[in-house]
């Protein structure tokens, strides 16, 4: 599978390019909380699904603590299992680790023995993470941790504007508006964030709009490259 960054679109005429980044086999998607991989790149994860990539994310706290009132402990897993449904990836590529929310700092070297060992595991083509400049402590954890355990591996970090302090949008991935409905799918089904104001059609619309004006597609989705590694 040849999957295009930056001018990923077809319909762009024959004096178009793209650069490929390669046959990827594998893809691992970091995500601090559950919503977080839909978010970032959950139109990437259902081209990639497509195109026959095998696609694993990990979710490292479901957030109990945080929950709005009246919701059940577990009600985020029983989310984020819906979610990736719509994707569609198999519900086994989803990986639950179950530390405490807004506490990822605290356990640092446990997080990352666990991404060690995923590594070793799943041997991933790339992985996409949070974006070493977000605001939200635990997703700072997640990609610092995630520059150490892959340090040998291609890493592209993930856009979330309302955390994001800055973003070098340096690489994008075209998607077609069945892409874009399979994420914003997936997150209608995560109900305990529906205040959210980025949890709506309208925004992931607007957003994956505005990245496809960017190289002249329909609707996109933005990286900041952090590593490539061609092999």
């Amino acid at each position: 599978m040849h999957l295009s960054a930056f001018v990923a679109n077809r319909r762009l005429g024959p004096r178009s390019f793209a650069l490929t980044l390669g046959n990827l086999r594998t893809v691992l998607v970091l995500a601090p909380h559950p919503d977080d991989a839909e978010l970032g790149c959950g139109g990437t994860i259902a081209r990639l699904v497509e195109e026959g990539v095998q696609v694993y994310s990990a979710t490292f706290s479901l957030c109990e603590d945080s929950l709005p009132p009246g919701w059940p402990k577990g009600v985020r897993e029983i989310e984020a299992r819906k979610a990736i449904t719509e994707l569609p990836m198999p519900t086994e590529n989803l990986l639950i680790y179950r530390y405490p929310v807004r506490r990822l700092a605290v356990y640092r070297q446990e997080i990352l023995d666990d991404l060690v060992r995923l590594n070793a595991e799943l041997k991933p083509d790339m992985v996409f993470m949070p974006s070493t400049d977000d605001l939200h402590q635990d997703h700072t954890t997640v990609a610092n941790e995630g520059l150490r355990a892959f340090k040998h591996t291609s890493i592209y970090a993930y856009e979330m504007p309302w955390n994001n302090i800055r973003f070098r949008t340096t690489a994008f991935v075209a998607l077609s508006e069945e892409h874009l409905e399979r994420k914003i799918c997936a997150l209608s089904h995560y109900e305990t964030q529906r205040d959210r104001p980025y949890m709506c059609e309208r925004f992931t619309r607007g957003q994956a709009r505005t990245r496809g004006v960017q190289i002249g597609a329909e609707y996109a989705e933005t990286f900041d490259v952090i590593r490539t590694v061609y092999r």
